[in-house]
């Protein structure tokens, strides 16, 4: 057996699955007993379209009853879907004019619930996707025509499909992500015909989220998104008009002191970060590569362990397992090569799609004010540079 300090890993021990990759079962439409917040979900686009998401807020003595001791973890991401949406439309309601404090009453359970679930309160990729969808028919796969949101800020075709193609994504992902397990369980047991069919899995499921991701502009219109989605999914930190933060009132941990969190982008999705890591793709040190390490404590606690287990599984010589057991092997055996090499280039193209997009749904838009930027991504980082330098070092691994 290879030297290696990688053991063989299960999908399911990290809240993974083959058939839904990082998407969860069926996210729970309502909460239970949670009859205020419930109503508060449901009638968000048409308070948000009214500006009056403030004032039905600030009229609550609760949002949320205290927590079941009863509650489950689907439970729990309910109502962390519930209040991150409440939470933004609270701040950004009038998107130049974004209020710096929130009320108790929906700082002290957003808190309550984000600490439960190890993630900060403030809207998250977890929340804004993988646990905001379900099925029209039950009876028929997850897939575009098939799934809608639980929950909006606005609400509108633009909206809807600009995140239903994300959680499409993050489901055909999962077939690669297993393959890619696959392919690095069966380097660490010296099976080569194991490594190959994995890497050929990964590629599958790539070309699934390559073309998924084409499909974006059928349905999400660059001006739309930009002045009518992107808006409310900004953070509080690196922000132009809270430069100090945002105040949680009656959140005893935080001392009244302004918090400062990244706002809800791709960059938090795990897939990305995953083939990343276990095809052995190093980014350079750099202010951008340390967001995107930042970006990891938005993500579920199972699923950045897992980048972080890929990440350190090397072979002896120290080398990224996978990468290194494919270069040994890539005169005599040169369709595991080839396997590696498509993987790679399909990565590359995902990332340049993706550069395209944030040019024209972003870069080129106008600027109307402070709080939605064009040269800074949702998180608060230039997005453009990022991406660009992603894509290169991409292209890099083929060459070393």
């Amino acid at each position: 057996m290879r030297s290696t300090n990688f053991a063989p890993l299960n999908l399911s021990d990290y809240e993974i699955s083959p058939e839904q990759g990082f998407l969860p079962q069926d996210p729970l439409v309502h909460l239970p007993d949670s009859p205020t917040l419930n109503d508060l979900g449901r009638e968000l686009p048409k308070l948000l379209s009214a500006r009056t998401v403030r004032r039905f807020i600030d009229e609550q003595r609760q949002l949320l009853p205290s927590i079941p001791s009863t509650w489950r973890t689907e439970d729990y991401r309910a109502a962390m879907r519930i209040l991150s949406f409440c939470g933004h439309a609270y701040v950004w309601e009038v998107p130049d004019q974004p209020a710096a404090t929130l009320p108790p009453q929906l700082a002290q359970p957003w808190h309550e619930v984000a600490q439960w679930l190890g993630r900060p309160p403030v809207l998250s990729y977890a929340s804004y996707a993988l646990d905001n969808w379900r099925r029209l028919d039950k009876t028929k796969p997850i897939q575009l025509d098939n799934i809608v949101l639980l929950q909006n800020f606005l609400g509108g075709l633009d909206e809807e499909w600009f995140v239903v193609v994300h959680i499409q994504i993050e489901q055909v992902a999962g077939p690669g992500l297993a393959g890619l397990l696959r392919a690095m369980n069966g380097a660490v047991e010296e099976k080569e015909d194991e490594v190959l069919l994995g890497l050929k899995f990964l590629a599958l499921a790539q070309t699934a989220m390559r073309t998924t991701l084409l499909r974006m502009k059928e349905r999400c219109d660059p001006y739309v998104y930009y002045n009518r989605v992107r808006p409310y999914i900004h953070g509080w930190k690196n922000s132009p008009s809270l430069p100090n933060g945002l105040t949680y009132e009656g959140v005893g941990a935080y001392a009244g002191q302004p918090q400062q969190f990244r706002g809800e982008t791709g960059a938090q999705s795990s897939i990305v970060p995953c083939i990343d890591a276990g095809l052995g793709i190093a980014h350079a040190p750099d202010p951008l590569t340390l967001y995107l390490q930042e970006m990891r404590d938005y993500m579920p606690p199972r699923h950045r362990a897992l980048i972080e287990l890929l990440e350190k599984a090397t072979d002896k010589q120290g080398r990224p397992l996978l990468a290194g057991y494919i270069r040994d092997r890539k005169l005599c055996n040169p369709d595991l090569w080839s396997a590696y090499s498509a993987c790679i280039d399909l990565l590359g193209q995902f990332r340049e799609i993706h550069i395209g997009y944030a040019d024209s749904y972003i870069h080129r838009q106008h600027q109307s004010h402070s709080s939605n930027p064009t040269a800074v991504g949702t998180g608060g980082t230039p997005f453009m540079q990022y991406l660009q330098k992603h894509l290169d070092e991409t292209k890099q691994a083929l060459v070393q």
